[in-house]
């Protein structure tokens, strides 16, 4: 007996399992992740409408990470959080890899920007200086 929530034996389109598992906000972003390249699909490169199958390797990239899954369960509805992650399972190296990511940007120094609005008429001159070579 096949279950509302749960895609049968054919499977469910990447574009709303990737919904589904909360990797993206909606179906559409989900869609331009996937056009974008930004989705592999057992290692090549995949199509939104692409039938997912139990066991498939996914590597999803979410700005600045990158995850590695394996499918675990198939489902075209959007849940909560902890049901959304019973439906993959991280592969051990992808999230020690992430992870690694994560630790350096936590100590990388925060980037600085001096938000002045409008340039000054004596940066201006300044800047046609270095424009022209003087």
């Amino acid at each position: 007996m096949k279950r509302e929530d749960e895609g049968g034996p054919e499977g469910v389109r990447l574009d709303k399992w990737l919904w589904a598992a909360r990797f993206y906000k909606t179906r559409g972003l989900a869609a331009e992740a996937i056009e974008g390249g930004k989705v592999e699909l057992n290692g090549d490169r995949a199509k939104r409408g692409k039938i997912l199958k139990l066991g498939d390797e996914l590597r999803i990239r979410v700005s600045p990470f990158e995850y590695h899954v394996i499918v675990w369960k198939l489902s075209d509805r959007r849940g909560p959080a902890s049901v959304a992650q019973e439906l993959y399972e991280e592969t051990a190296e992808g999230k020690a890899q992430r992870e690694l990511h994560a630790e350096r940007l936590r100590s990388a120094p925060p980037p600085i920007f001096q938000e002045k609005g409008r340039p000054t008429k004596r940066d201006r001159r300044a800047l046609r200086r270095l424009k022209d070579g003087e």
